[in-house]
């Protein structure tokens, strides 16, 4: 998507990069022997797996790898100057103006004390680029309006956790570029995103590049999200560059089998029933012209759901009062939502963000109380009981959050974690099944003591699977168990789930704003749209042939296969 300019020197010119932090025993090498250039008008991408290096690389160009970074290279050229002669001074006047940074996760990255105004407008007043409050107001309002936010004039008085996420991720691209800078680092900025935000986020980055001629370094495990704006990639593993070149060469016909690998773990329509880790790419050339097709190991087959509803959610619907704004009307979260979920099935759950899946999955687990309709676990009554007559039915109905190092105790470790849901057994007993329980989600004992937080994301998320299980459920809700994870340990953790519930015929409530991964899962699928239930039905016939509009345009935005 490069665009012609007349700059001659390119944004960023680094060969031989070596990054590296202190550990014990002396230095670890984080990125080693990195090559990278960009010019004005280009996208480059980074891609690879957790760990790979890639968002070190990309902060090591603004001087922020971390503490204690050792930063070495044999040429470190931004916009032509050297820039392993920049001191703080050097660094702190290129960050904002010459490189904006676009984060992960909008929420954690704006202050949640300060409004978005005041937000969008730091860098200009920091770097004193502007003069006057009218003329820094002028400026933000016209940056959110680049960006494609309603009402801007309005949200210059919101703080972020009163947007909704697609509009935090347009508030935090506003804040990148309201300097105008000349690159733009984009770590992660689609994570987490529903397909429509996801190609709205990316389309606004696009445009940037298009009509400032602007150079984008985009970091990300998405592959599709790479397919769609990359001129050039460059996958990393270990630190190291495995393979680079123009996108559409790499995700065609990649040479390694380490890319081959990535982009084969994508689910998609002819994944279902099959694992998405086994899949590797083989080219047919017993075909007049040479085609690429993924073969997959399939998961251990599937009992067909039987027997009494596990789960019966009755014309549900929930409202919230406007804070502040008495005279609005509420906010209707949910209105007349009704599922059953069946004793060994999945049922996917799948909407844009704000459709009402996180509320639901609330007044399911027992968190909130419906304001309308009813919920029953197991045929009893869950919904409008105090805790302590549910008490009894709670092991019975599990959680696999999308962040679960939120959802442990800090002060706990591995062993502590998994036997919160074990408390009928003490001693060897105890410690017995939750070993049995580590080696089921694919977990080494050796991790017992040790704290979450020095576990890598998959790591963490077999462990809420393992506490998850402990309790031998009949129901499990799956809330975005995937999304913050790359393609590999993704297909992994799937993959685990898969055969977890083919061995055992629990129940899963699966919510995910991942069409191609709802596709790849579910037996059964509910679509939601602003609080209602558009569509139902079983998943190839609702995700094949649509009948509802909303539905139709949740596909559209479906990234195209990377391989057909």
């Amino acid at each position: 998507m490069s665009v012609e300019v007349q700059a001659a020197t390119p944004l960023v010119d680094v060969r031989g990069l070596q990054v590296r932090f202190p550990a014990a025993g002396g230095l670890r090498t984080v990125v080693e022997g990195l090559d990278l250039r960009i010019e004005a008008g280009e996208c480059v991408a980074l891609v690879g797996e957790s760990g790979s290096g890639k968002s070190v690389t990309a902060r090591s160009l603004i001087h922020l790898a971390g503490p204690g970074a050792q930063v070495q290279a044999e040429r470190f050229l931004i916009d032509g100057a050297d820039a392993r002669a920049f001191g703080e001074a050097d660094w702190r006047r290129l960050r904002g103006t010459f490189a904006g940074l676009v984060m992960q996760d909008a929420l954690v990255s704006l202050d949640p004390l300060r409004p978005i105004g005041a937000e969008v407008g730091e860098v200009l007043t920091q770097h004193r680029l502007l003069r006057g409050r009218t003329a820094v107001r002028r400026r933000v309002i016209d940056t959110l309006s680049q960006v494609g936010m309603p009402e801007p004039e309005q949200r210059l008085h919101q703080n972020a956790h009163e947007l909704s996420g697609g509009l935090r991720q347009r508030a935090l691209i506003a804040a990148a570029i309201a300097a105008g800078p000349r690159l733009i680092i984009a770590d992660e900025p689609t994570t987490a995103l529903d397909a429509a935000l996801q190609q709205q986020v990316i389309g606004l980055l696009a445009e940037r590049v298009r009509a400032s001629g602007a150079g984008l370094l985009l970091i990300s495990h998405d592959l599709s999200a790479v397919a769609g704006i990359a001129d050039r990639v460059i996958v990393m593993r270990a630190g190291r560059v495995v393979e680079s070149g123009p996108t559409r060469e790499v995700l065609a016909w990649p040479r390694e089998a380490y890319t081959r690998q990535l982009i084969a773990a994508v689910p998609s329509a002819s994944s279902r029933g099959s694992r998405l880790a086994s899949a590797r790419f083989v080219r047919d050339e017993t075909q007049a012209q040479a085609r690429v097709r993924i073969e997959r190991e399939p998961l251990p087959p599937r009992q067909p759901p039987t027997g009494e509803p596990v789960l019966r959610v009755q014309g549900i619907g929930k409202r919230y009062r406007r804070r502040g704004l008495r005279a609005q009307p509420a906010f209707v979260a949910l209105s007349d939502v009704s599922f059953e979920v069946r004793a060994g099935e999945v049922l996917g759950l799948v909407g844009a963000s704000g459709s009402g899946k996180t509320t639901c999955a609330r007044i399911v687990l027992g968190l909130d109380e419906p304001d309308a309709g009813e919920v029953q676990l197991l045929g009893q009554p869950w919904s409008g009981w105090p805790e302590t007559s549910r008490r009894a039915l709670r092991p019975r109905l599990q959680y696999i959050p999308q962040d679960p190092l939120s959802s442990f105790d800090p002060r706990y470790r591995v062993r502590d974690v998994v036997a919160q849901n074990l408390p009928g057994l003490r001693g060897e007993a105890r410690d017995a099944r939750v070993r049995a329980l580590l080696a089921q989600v694919g977990l080494a004992t050796d991790l017992l003591d040790r704290l979450p937080r020095t576990l890598s994301g998959g790591q963490r998320q077999r462990l809420a699977i393992a506490r998850a299980l402990a309790a031998e459920p009949q129901l499990i809700v799956c809330d975005e168990p995937v999304s913050a994870l790359d393609v590999s340990i993704q297909a992994q953790v799937i993959d685990l789930i898969g055969e977890l519930q083919s061995r055992l015929g629990t129940a899963l409530l699966f919510i995910s704003h991942d069409i191609n991964l709802v596709r790849h899962v579910a037996d059964r699928v509910v679509v939601l749209d602003q609080g209602r239930v558009v569509e139902r039905g079983p998943v190839d016939e609702v995700l094949a042939q649509p009948s509802h509009a909303y539905t139709r345009s949740l596909l559209a935005a479906v990234p195209a296969p990377l391989v057909g």
